[in-house]
């Protein structure tokens, strides 16, 4: 396959790390926008996720850098925030915070708008990547007997590729595109979470949470609410609260802050009792995560690949979408680097096994959930005991919390939390639990005394 023009549909983050790649790869990489690109960092209409929070795992803070050197020096000289995502944060699970010991695992914490802002300047600026905001593609034009993708229709124009990216996201058309031209449309796997979530932005004081820069207080199966409150830019708070199956936080200040002081823990809702709101509140739903099974067809045409969530789209609470996007670019250069034959095949199951890390955690754990719509297979409720356990160790165990954060950070496969080094503890631990909790009456008597 000749390597002369590479198109990218979708300018967020996923098309932008994609472009980025390919401009590697290719004499000239075209960058289609449905929107115009902003000239300074700000809300786009076509990411509604801009106005909610964001922040950088390890993982996709460490991939930005490499293909952005020095992107993270400049980003924190502009407001950004990086740190240890777990020695700086409070991670509330099972009752209690997990332990919070110094590690290697730097994030960043930012809005979307600072992050993609940074990130498209900086790809724009490549000398062989053109963009055409303010562009819609209608279709796709395929060849040789529709075994191949060969362009995209632009209005009354085609635009000719040697390769053609979809990264227009959860929206995105490829399985109706694929299926006009005789394909089969992907499977997709379907987790329904009802999820509604609403996000507020506040003063912050250098005083608040004596200095630590996150709060993560995940939904219970029984309360289905949770929080998250991340440092920003600008000495600020983004402070999201989510809930799964109704009752979701209202945008009116004072609804916003009675519904944190109804979370499993006190921590947001101390801050926000004295914070100075910023702006208005931004609401969404999310019906569903969805993953779409590219890499299990058996025929795919060639000069196409399908990019970041118009792959898999997943709860957004877990904060894993712009860094399975960068590792997903991770796994694009190094196809590109070996052949182009079965460019789609290579793709699709190198990407697949980054998916399979967040897929496993945000489905798993919305599963817990007896409302949640998804196969509950024996392995899911399995896993989800397992890690119940795990968590009650990590609260004063660092093993197990660290073995957590590395998966959380998509660093480490999630069977390494079973590793026998770490299941020992959780084992130990809880026995230990166990053994020095109070028995039935004398839990009773402790109760009628307090």
């Amino acid at each position: 396959m000749e390597r002369k023009h590479a198109i990218v549909m979708g300018g967020s983050m996923a098309g932008l790390l994609a472009a980025r790649v390919l401009s590697d790869h290719y004499e000239q990489v075209t960058l289609i926008e449905r929107d115009p690109f902003p000239a300074q960092p700000q809300q786009r209409r076509g990411v509604p996720q801009g106005r909610h929070t964001h922040g950088l795992l390890a993982s996709g803070r460490g991939v930005l850098e490499r293909l952005f050197p020095g992107i993270t020096g400049a980003l924190v000289k502009s407001g950004a925030h990086f740190g240890d995502i777990v020695a700086d944060s409070r991670w509330f699970f099972e009752g209690a915070c997990l332990a919070r010991v110094p590690t290697d695992l730097k994030g960043l914490l930012l809005t979307r708008p600072m992050l993609e802002g940074a990130v498209r300047e900086r790809v724009l600026a490549i000398p062989n990547i053109t963009r055409r905001d303010s562009t819609a593609v209608e279709g796709l034009v395929a060849s040789d007997g529709a075994n191949r993708v060969a362009g995209v229709r632009v209005g009354t124009q085609t635009l000719a590729a040697d390769l053609i990216v979809d990264a227009t996201g959860r929206g995105s058309r490829t399985p109706q595109w694929l299926e006009a031209m005789g394909y089969e449309k992907p499977r997709e796997e379907t987790v329904q979470i009802a999820l509604g979530y609403t996000t507020r932005f506040f003063r912050r004081r250098t005083t608040d949470l004596e200095g630590d820069t996150a709060v993560i207080i995940p939904s219970t199966p029984h309360g289905k609410r949770g929080g998250v409150m991340l440092a920003q830019e600008g000495d600020r708070w983004t402070v999201t609260l989510f809930s799964h199956f109704g009752n979701y936080a209202p945008e009116d200040l004072p609804g916003f802050i009675e519904f944190a002081r109804n979370l499993p823990a006190p921590f947001i809702h101390e801050v926000l009792q004295h914070a100075e709101p910023l702006g208005d509140a931004a609401s969404t739903r999310f019906p569903a995560s969805i993953r779409r099974r590219y890499e299990k067809l058996q025929r795919f045409p060639e000069g196409y690949l399908v990019f970041g969530d118009a792959m898999c789209s997943f709860n957004p609470i877990y904060g894993q979408g712009m860094s399975v996007a960068a590792l997903e670019a991770v796994e694009l250069e190094k196809s590109l680097s070996v052949n182009d034959r079965d460019l789609a095949k290579t793709f699709f199951r190198r990407a697949a096994k980054v998916v399979d890390i967040p897929w496993s955690i945000a489905v798993g754990n919305d599963l817990r959930m007896p409302e949640a719509v998804g196969p509950r297979t024996a392995g899911v409720r399995f896993v989800n005991w397992y890690m119940s356990k795990l968590h009650k160790a990590a609260h004063s165990d660092p093993v197990p919390a660290l073995a957590f954060h590395r998966v959380g950070n998509l660093l480490a496969a999630p069977p390494s939390v079973m590793h026998p080094r770490v299941a020992v503890r959780v084992l130990w631990r809880n026995l230990r639990r166990s053994a020095t909790a109070p028995q039935p009456q004398e839990a009773m008597r402790q109760s009628a005394t307090s």
